[in-house]
């Protein structure tokens, strides 16, 4: 009843037999190209860890020559390489609410790496490392705030004192502790050709 005529016709925009195809004048062309192939698999994997970290592609390939030189699998290595970051232990402590707010923290000068002040997003952490945040008060506002607001569930391999605001970085990382669902054995097999 609530219904207009033009919805009785072909016309109807709720119900419209090409619901299904992407968006755009030609979509058809789309849809003709059919399957991703085996590069584009494997790039697209690639693409994806790269932009959850926010690496370009030199630093990404960085990474992986330093996963290669490492014992055992190579992707692996790769993924707890990743994790070192210390923009992502930053934002794994919840002191940063996403990725990019934990980059801008470390690149202004706002979190210290046993007692040195690290402006370098791409710094990986070694075990026992003691990261805590600028004794100002405006830095301590931020991380405050972001701890409020996030229910961050700490990972295994780091220890956080929160009325401190200091944590310490217990063990390496491990593959189980990488949380986006990714294929690391697609990636390693497009970057070693």
């Amino acid at each position: 009843m609530l219904k207009g005529e033009r919805c009785e016709t072909a016309k109807c925009a709720m119900e419209r037999q090409w619901r299904n195809k992407p968006p755009g004048m030609h979509s058809w062309r789309r849809m003709r190209r059919g399957k991703t192939g085996a590069y584009g698999v494997r790039l697209r994997e690639k693409q994806k860890v790269k932009r959850y970290y926010g690496v370009l592609d030199r630093q990404f390939m960085i990474y992986f020559r330093m996963a290669e030189r490492a014992r055992g699998n190579t992707g692996e290595a790769l993924m707890t390489i990743l994790e070192r970051r210390l923009d992502n232990v930053v934002y794994k402590l919840g002191f940063a609410q996403s990725h990019r707010s934990a980059r801008q923290l470390v690149s202004h000068g706002h979190i210290y790496v046993s007692g040195r002040r690290l402006n370098r997003p791409g710094y990986l952490v070694r075990k026992g490392d003691q990261i805590s945040v600028k004794p100002s008060d405006r830095s301590l506002k931020h991380v405050r705030q972001a701890l409020g607001e996030g229910e961050a569930a700490i990972q295994s391999w780091l220890q956080l004192d929160p009325k401190r605001l200091e944590a310490t970085v217990v063990a390496f990382p491990t593959r189980e502790d990488v949380m986006i669902p990714v294929e690391e054995q697609l990636i390693t097999e497009l970057c070693s050709r």
